[in-house]
């Protein structure tokens, strides 16, 4: 089977479509939604443009057929998912959210599960369904998300679902989750809320997800995080008090920490072509830039072979980023997540960390002229392409880790991803790293030892 990298007309009609919808309707709402003081309010200036996503069949795109989606695969998707970032990649994730929040009931869920969440994501005569994906947890002693699959159960992920008569009852808070709060600061139409639901076990055995409604008694949302970047999409905090979901919304049990990594693996390819994305818009507006500025010369400083030499390093860049995005979507579509984990976190952190580099080169291209927020777009850029390296599975805390676990397997293969072969991932891989040893630890065991 030949390598081709020729996309299909169908894909180029995808492309066609997420583009116009970008240029013309996303493009007019981005600037006065991402300099609005309030972050919900930001979020919702862009609503209309989510609904009409939504009508073309954005949203739903990547959900199977049989319940009403468009039965997209990764490659496709991420065709698309380009277009729109290279405009905003806040509502970009405003619409791809839907598929992480839903993930969980698309590879553990039972078919009536799957019936009842994907059908009603699919079918909303609003326009306006959301599924909100809430993992993360605030920093603290314990806290945060990093060390989700320790082997301590008082570590980790804290927020509890314990079972009492037919309801598991929810106690905890979230922090970072998108779109969790909804349009109204009410919740989204469904939250997929990854919980401890034995007390007793550790990471590997002790996690899994609860799918909560909007309108579930005892959950209460606190004002949305205010952001330094990618300030269009909502980030919030949730409280859960004693919240009931019927046993029924229990998917994936014991599995919990299987559907956080695999739900980073769903992301991988997508945060990748995201930060291509951001790195493109940058460098195609500075070179267009370059082909016109002087800086008081006689001729645009494309032609001065220090600027040539930087764009073309900046071209090669985005280009790289863009087919590792696309093989790690590709080896997704063709062996779904038995290791692509692998490769999807090689693509997060080589793209995320390597467009961040881009974009502050298209800068030093422009001088201080790119500090310009009102006249050019580096600001927001550069705002956007730092969040990429240190959120969804911020690359020091979670990304390498779980490159890591693999890698330590003695099965391993390090020639698997070259050749496209299958590669295994488990809870074997999982856990690494997790434990360690504080500095006055080492000194009592050499001590103790002499």
């Amino acid at each position: 089977m030949p390598i081709d990298f020729t996309l299909t007309p169908e894909q180029k009609a995808l492309q066609k479509l997420a583009r116009e919808f970008a240029q013309d309707i996303v493009q007019p709402l981005v600037r006065a939604a991402d300099a609005e003081p309030d972050p919900q309010k930001g979020f919702q200036m862009m609503k209309p443009a989510y609904e009409q996503a939504y009508e073309l069949g954005l949203v739903t795109a990547g959900f199977p057929r049989e319940f009403g989606g468009g039965g997209l695969g990764m490659t496709d998707l991420l065709i698309a998912h380009e277009e729109i970032c290279a405009v905003d990649c806040g509502i970009a994730f405003i619409i791809g959210v839907q598929g992480l929040g839903l993930f969980p009931v698309m590879a553990y869920g039972t078919a009536e599960q799957k019936k009842r969440f994907l059908g009603e994501a699919c079918n909303d005569p609003t326009h306006t369904y959301q599924c909100g994906y809430a993992i993360s947890e605030p920093a603290g002693m314990p806290g945060g998300t990093a060390n989700f699959d320790h082997p301590s159960p008082q570590a980790g992920i804290q927020t509890t679902a314990d079972l009492v008569n037919g309801e598991y009852v929810i106690n905890g808070r979230k922090f970072w989750p998108t779109s969790s709060a909804g349009w109204d600061m009410k919740g989204a139409t469904m939250n997929s809320v990854v919980v401890r639901t034995d007390r007793t076990k550790g990471g590997l055995e002790g996690l899994s997800v609860l799918m909560v409604p909007r309108g579930t008694p005892g959950v209460r949302y606190e004002p949305n995080i205010d952001k330094m970047g990618m300030r269009i999409n909502q980030n919030c905090d949730i409280v859960y008090e004693n919240a009931r979901v019927p046993a029924e919304n229990l998917v994936g049990p014991g599995n919990g920490e299987l559907v956080v990594n695999n739900g980073f693996t769903f992301t991988g390819p997508w945060i990748g072509i995201a930060a291509t994305a951001v790195a493109r818009a940058a460098y195609e507006y500075v070179l267009k830039w370059s082909k016109t500025y002087t800086a008081g010369g006689t001729d645009p400083i494309i032609y001065h072979q220090n600027v040539g030499y930087m764009l073309g390093d900046i071209a090669m860049r985005v280009e790289a980023c863009r087919y590792l995005s696309w093989k790690a979507a590709h080896y997704l579509d063709t062996y779904g997540f038995d290791g692509a984990q692998g490769l999807s976190a090689m693509t997060k952190v080589f793209t995320s960390e390597t467009c961040v580099q881009v974009v502050y080169d298209c800068m030093r291209v422009m001088g201080c002229n790119a500090y310009d927020r009102a006249a050019h777009p580096l600001d927001k850029l550069m705002r956007d392409m730092l969040g990429f390296p240190i959120f969804d599975g911020g690359n020091m805390g979670m990304q390498r880790r779980r490159l890591w676990g693999l890698m330590a397997d003695e099965r391993f293969d390090p020639r698997a991803y070259a050749n496209c072969d299958r590669v295994h991932f488990g809870k074997e891989n999982e856990g690494i790293g997790t434990v360690t040893t504080r500095p006055e630890a080492v000194r009592e065991l050499a001590t103790a030892g002499r």
